[in-house]
Order: C-alpha cells, then structure tokens, then sequence
C-alpha cells in the first residue's frame, strides 16, 4: 500500500452491493485524516453507514484491534462527523470505553458510564440493519445493569451475544473475529483444559488463512495462546503482527507475550524497545510503562544486569510524564501502575539483593495489587536476609490488601495477593528456624500459584512460587528434590536465569554432573549477552555444591 493510502482498507458501504475495498481519496470535512504512511493492518468491515464515513470507521476498527482506544475513539468521532446518522460508530466508542479486555480487574464506574453513555446514543440514532442491531446489543451486555449484575456474568453475555451474530452471519468475518476475542477474555483462569482458549484459536487460525494482514487476528492469536502448553501456537503470529501494524504501539510490544513464553529473551528485548520508543513518541506513558516492565524482566533472565539498571533509573522521568486519566493504548492505568511497582521489586529479587528488597518504599496506588508486590519483596528480602520483624508488619499489609481486593469483587487479584502473603510467610517461617513449616507454607503456595495464570499486565510473577520452593529445599540440603522442582518452574517458566541456574545447583550438589553441565549449557547460551562480570560467572557446576544458598 503506498504512502497516500491510510494503512487500512476499507470496506465499502452496504448500499453498494456486494464488498468494495476502497482506497481513502482525501480527508472529509472536519476530519483529521491518517498519517500518510501509517500502516495498521487490513480489515474489511461493511457497514450501513455513509461512503463518507466507510474510511474513518474501517480505521477506527484497526485501531480498536490493535487497543489504540483513544486514537480509535477519535476516528469513530470523525466518521459521526461525515454521517452523524453512523449508529456503529457509536458501538464502537462504547468498546472503545471497555478498554483492554485481558486486563484482569473490575471496570471503575466512569467507564462502565462511558460505554453505556454510547450504546445510548447508537439505540437513539438507531441501527439500520439487523445485523449492525445485534452487534450494538451485544456490546450492551458488557455495560447494562452493572449494579445488578456482577463483571464475569456480563462478560459471559457478551461473548454468547457475539456468538450468536457470528451463527447468524457467517459471511460476516469481523463478527467472527469478535466471538474470537469474547471466547479470549471470558476464558477462566483456573480452567487447564483451555477449552475456551483452543475454541477461540480455531475460529482465528481459520481466519488468518484468508486474511493474513488483519491485525485483531495475529493480537489475539497472541492472547488467546498466552498460557505456557499453548504459546509454541503464537509464535507465527507473535513475528508477523508488528510487521502487520507497527504504527501502532501495542502491536510492537504484544508479540514479546509469545517470546516471553518461549523464553525468546533477545526477541522480547526488541519488541519492547521498539514499543516503549513508539509510546514515548505518541505521548503513552501507561504502554511506555508496561513495555518497559517487560524490558526489564527480560533483561534479567539474561544476566543484562546494567542495562536493566538504566532502565531502574530512568523509571522517575518515565513515571513523572505518567497521566493515568489520559485514554490511551492496551495498557490501562493499572498497567503504568504496576510497572512502577515491579521494576524496583524485580531488579531486587531477580538479583538475590535481599537487603535491597527488603529497603523497597511503598508508594501508594489506586489499586492495592500493585502496592502489594512492594510490600511482598519486602517481606522476602528482609526474611531472607535473616530479618523477622519487618516481614511481620508486611504480612499485615498483605492481608489487609488481599481482603480489600476481595471486597471489592476482585477475586483473581486476590488471589495473586494470598499467593504473595503465603510465599512470605513461608519465608518468614524459615526465617524463625521454623523448617518443617516453612517448607509445607511454600508446597502450598507453590501449588495455588500453579492453579491459576498470569495476567497479561506482567511478563511473570516477581519470583516464581516454585522457584523459591525449590530455593528452599536447596537451603534444606536437598538438592534431588530442589532439582525437581526447578524443573517443573522451566517448563512453565522456560529460560528464567534463577530456575536454570537453580538446577545447576541442585544437580551439582546431588552429583548429577550431566545435568549439571546441560543446565549450565542452557544459562550460558541464555547469557550470550550477560554482564561479564556478572551473575553467570558463579554458577560453575564444577562448583554447584559449594554456592549452594547464595
């Protein structure tokens, strides 16, 4: 597509029959037309609205697949401007006020507001075919009766509702690629069958075969395959979807989710440099942010300890722009929140800096799972720095987030929450000479942590339950069963510095030198970039036994 084309291909209007891709010949009046070389991806996507507001709408739709809801919802406003009478313009600006729908936790009320405030405006206006009727509805169940009817059982509505359009217009490949999106999101954490997962990935594969540059279908092939057994399924669509939609922002940083699984470390540094540079450019602080969190954990796992340190120092101008009422791309508030949060813990934690995690300052948030990550490397830093008294006062503070978060219907939040206070408890009890307690307190968490996923908000937890299971056994003196256990961390964690380097430590120590210097191998070509010197050097297995507890 040349320089004068918008980047998206545009589908004709339903007063023209049968499906014209129509080239943008100039702005309208009043609009605010695309940059000249901008490139989001083709969609095709036929509605009843003005010819001249088919361009600006099929735009807004690119943008609303690749989460640039504020630039979306501008571009649904420019196609109300060339047809006031465009009822679906308003359904999108509705989704468009949903914002990301990975993002674990409950819509505050002035979204819910927003969105119900534009599925009012398009049943005013008024849908002028059934079709365009039913996608305005379904889009209704996320928004109506929000008093009354909890998140979860809205979002199951919404995504029967969009199931239905789907069943009902089969030639209709956006309302397909919606269903997709809703069986994604509605999906259930604790479900390891991931049948709603695989269902959604089904309809997107079969998709993608025919429309291999739309860029909803490679977002989320990405999401939808965003669990450990399933990401080797994304990775053609994780190296093909920036290239697909590298203006915008989210889509360079979402391909680094697949790597992350993958332990694809170099890759995911790219992806994220180029994203946090993107955000930088456009002014979104909150994908800034969350980009740069990524960066930061990947930098780790490959021993890049200086370069993560920049990034740690160049966190108080990043955080200083942050605006968390500003509208912007796939990475909510909460998102710019809590890479705040973790930058500083994972620096800490992923190094072994005890005392320096333990010396972490709370600052607080608008939403208490990002302050609980401070106050839980806190409680680990310091209990396993030998300390008691400060993982008392955390443990506390742990509790007290985890019961706000349960008040406030947040369930997979607290959940995350309780897995932190029992990690540290855990800890802390070993911490008191406590060790048949300390060790049976981290099997436990370990085992809920396994029960549940990761957010699409963060690249990991700050330091995997059965990791620091594994770190205690080998404190333990009994490196046969630590070595399991970081093993079992690799295979849902494949490429963690601490998990590999763990089991060179428990190999070594158990006598088991091929797996030693297997597992030695592995870190080291993880490490290809590592500081020298740096974290790697230590971990000899020649000399495993004797850095056992470091």
């Amino acid at each position: 597509m040349s320089g004068k084309d918008i980047g998206v291909v545009a589908a004709g209007s339903l007063l023209v029959a049968g499906l014209v891709l129509a080239r943008v010949a100039g702005p309208q009046e009043h609009d605010h037309p695309a940059p000249p070389d901008e490139k989001l991806g083709t969609v095709r996507f036929t509605t009843s609205c003005a010819a001249a507001a088919q361009p600006a709408f099929t735009r807004a739709v690119a943008l609303l697949h690749s989460f640039a809801f504020g630039a979306a919802t501008e571009a649904f406003n420019q196609a109300l401007g060339s047809d006031p009478g465009c009822a679906m313009a308003q359904w999108g600006i509705a989704l468009c006020a949903w914002g990301n729908p990975f993002a674990a936790g409950i819509k505050d009320e002035t979204q819910l507001q927003q969105g119900l405030d534009a599925i009012g405006r398009a049943r005013t206006i008024g849908a002028k075919t059934g079709r365009e009727k039913e996608y305005i509805e379904a889009a209704a169940r996320l928004f109506q009766d929000s008093q009354s009817v909890d998140q979860r059982t809205r979002l199951l509505a919404y995504r029967d509702a969009m199931a239905q359009v789907a069943a009902r217009h089969p030639d209709d490949s956006e309302a397909s690629i919606f269903h997709a999106l809703a069986l994604a999101i509605s999906a259930d954490p604790k479900d390891k069958s991931y049948a709603s997962q695989l269902k959604a990935g089904a309809i997107l594969e079969k998709l993608w075969a025919v429309q291999p540059d739309h860029p909803g279908i490679a977002h989320y092939l990405i999401h939808a395959y965003d669990v450990p057994s399933l990401a080797p399924r994304a990775l053609d669509a994780a190296r093909r979807y920036a290239k697909i939609a590298p203006s915008a922002p989210h889509a360079l940083h979402m391909p680094s989710h697949t790597f992350t699984r993958l332990g694809l470390w170099q890759e995911s540094i790219d992806a994220n440099l180029a994203s946090a540079a993107a955000a930088r450019r456009e002014r979104s602080t909150s994908e800034e942010l969350h980009a740069t969190d990524y960066l930061m954990y990947a930098y780790l796992q490959t021993g890049q300890d200086r370069a993560a340190r920049t990034l740690l120092d160049s966190l108080p101008e990043i955080a200083s722009r942050f605006n968390p009422g500003k509208v912007g791309t796939g990475a909510p508030p909460a998102a710019g929140y809590f890479a705040i949060a973790a930058l500083p813990a994972r620096y800490a934690l992923e190094r072994g800096a005890w005392d320096e995690a333990a010396r972490l300052v709370v600052h607080d948030s608008p939403f208490p799972f990002t302050d609980a990550m401070t106050h839980y490397a806190r409680a680990l830093g310091a209990a396993r720095s030998g300390d008691t008294v400060l993982p008392k006062a955390a443990l506390v503070a742990l509790e007290q987030l985890r019961d706000r978060l349960a008040q406030k219907g947040e369930a997979y939040w607290s959940e995350q929450v309780e897995i932190e206070r029992r990690t540290a408890a855990a800890w802390l009890r070993f911490a008191e000479g406590k060790r048949d307690e300390a060790l049976s307190a981290m099997r436990e968490a370990a085992q809920r942590e396994d029960a549940t996923e990761k957010n699409a908000m963060t690249p990991g937890p700050l330091a995997p339950a059965r990791e620091l299971l594994g770190e205690m056994l080998l404190e333990l003196h009994e490196p046969t069963l630590a070595l399991r256990e970081f093993e079992k961390t690799l295979v849902n964690e494949p490429g963690r510095f601490r998990a590999l380097a763990g089991a060179v430590k428990a190999a070594g120590a158990a006598g088991e030198r091929e797996t030693a210097r297997k597992y030695f191998d592995q870190l080291r070509k993880t490490c290809e970039r590592a500081d020298r010197p740096g974290r790697l050097d230590p971990v000899d297995p020649d000399r495993a036994a004797s850095s056992v507890g470091r």
